[in-house]
């Protein structure tokens, strides 16, 4: 998700994306990945961030050359020998790599980063080696309720409306996570799986495992809500920063709400959810996907 961390420092939103990429760990029971790699060779992560997700896929795969490209320069110099972290815009018509070059593509939590991700989906499939494998895990910006304790006029849920309302505006839409799937299909990934995952806003849940994944939830969102918010709704619906920022102090309280039961879902996410899509491709075209990623075949 973009950000505008103009008022707010840099070290500060690495913090929280570093906080953000625990959380989906430990949602994720530990995985790093989902769709069923063995000994790739080449790994390209998309948008890859502060570059955690690399740091620890190199660990696991030393054997193999991991490549994440951003944007942002935000990444640790230091690196192991088969890690390299590139400057690149995924939207390019051409990458910087000849076709059927990677094993594995990776993304995650792109929401609002692009105008159309379906583009970048299929520029991942002319990328990915046939019987490679493609992976998204994505927040589902929607809030979720089952037990009616989420009323319409929650400070948050309200936010969540203005939010996806002011992407929509600007070209970048947030609402990505549900419709992974059938993208994936329609770019030629076959043998699709995808797994959701629930996460909850703060820490309502009884269950201690969830308890601590809303704990997690809660602190992320309280830190990001004002990137999240100060340069989305001035262009959008150009508010005044004084008029965000009197704006939120209700929405910060309703986060921390326990009383209400709500969470996200990511294709791969509970209580809040997640969506883990993955799919493949082969010698003639597979997608799977769970936690986002699809297979790759090549019909002949």
């Amino acid at each position: 998700m973009d950000v505008d961390i103009t008022n707010t420092t840099r070290d500060i939103e690495n913090e929280r994306l570093d906080l953000q990429y625990g959380l989906l760990k430990d949602v994720y029971g530990g995985k790093h990945y989902f769709a069923p790699i063995r000994e790739p060779k080449k790994i390209l992560d998309i948008g890859t961030g502060t570059g955690l997700w690399c740091l620890d896929i190199a660990d696991l795969f030393p054997e193999a050359q991991i490549t994440g490209t951003d944007l942002s320069p935000i990444q640790p110099q230091w690196v192991p020998n088969n890690v390299q972290f590139i400057i690149d815009d995924a939207t390019e018509e051409d990458w910087l790599y000849p076709p059927n070059t990677f094993d594995y593509i990776h993304t995650r939590v792109l929401l609002g980063c692009f105008e159309d991700f379906r583009k970048v989906i299929g520029k991942s499939f002319k990328y990915i080696k046939p019987g490679g494998w493609m992976e998204s895990q994505e927040i589902m910006s929607t809030l979720y309720c089952d037990d009616d304790t989420m009323k319409d006029d929650w400070p948050f849920a309200e936010w969540t409306r203005y939010g996806d309302s002011a992407a929509v505006s600007l070209g970048k839409p947030l609402r990505i996570a549900n419709k992974l799937k059938r993208w994936y299909m329609e770019a030629g990934f076959v043998d699709v799986h995808e797994e959701v995952f629930k996460i909850p806003v703060n820490p309502w849940p009884k269950d201690p495992k969830y308890k601590n994944f809303g704990r997690i939830s809660e602190e992320n969102l309280l830190s990001g809500i004002q990137g999240f918010t100060l340069a989305a709704f001035h262009h959008a619906f150009r508010w005044s920063r004084d008029e965000i920022e009197a704006y939120l102090v209700n929405v910060r309280r309703a986060i921390q709400d326990r009383s209400v039961h709500a969470y996200h879902k990511t294709q791969v996410s509970p209580p809040s959810l997640y969506t883990v899509l993955y799919s493949r491709e082969e010698s003639n075209m597979c997608i799977a996907l769970s936690c986002g990623a699809a297979n790759r075949i090549r019909v002949k």
